[in-house]
């Protein structure tokens, strides 16, 4: 992999570093509410049934698409449309062309940082499995945000 490479413009990324830029904190498997009047996304504590929560992985990362058919599959042709991703994303912050923050897994070498600034949702949420969907709007959650 090429030296710096979460410095190079998104669309020169190959696969390899595409997937690597993911910091792992989970935020992307949060269900997500939406006003159909404002627009405004409202982040749950609920997560997909997939995630492995004490690792922030998939643990149908291979197979998400199949068994969740409106899992995100993030890509530079849908990133740009996606105005609900984290403004601590790495890869919204790559698109606006703003630098990785300190804290993030390919400058520091490991998750601790990333765990230390409170950014992976690890011990913040609940399963699917365990919320009614109608339920949903009780578990809406004011620690992410898309807004910077």
């Amino acid at each position: 992999m090429t030296e710096r490479f979460w410095e190079l413009p998104l669309e020169q990324l190959d696969k390899e570093q595409w997937e690597a830029l993911c910091d792992g904190c989970g935020r992307c498997c949060l269900k997500k509410l939406i006003d159909t009047k404002t627009e405004l996304v409202h982040y749950t504590r609920v997560v997909c049934r997939y995630l492995e929560q004490n690792k922030c992985r998939c643990q149908a990362y291979s197979r998400r698409q199949k068994l969740v058919p409106d899992c995100l599959v993030l890509n530079m042709e849908n990133l740009p449309q996606l105005h609900w991703i984290p403004y601590t994303c790495a890869y919204r912050l790559r698109l606006e062309g703003k630098p990785l923050p300190a804290w993030h897994p390919l400058l520091t070498g490991s998750r601790d940082a990333m765990r230390q600034e409170q950014i992976s949702v690890t011990g913040k949420v609940v399963s699917e499995e365990y919320v009614h969907e109608d339920g949903l709007q009780e578990h809406i959650i004011r620690w992410v945000s898309a807004a910077c």
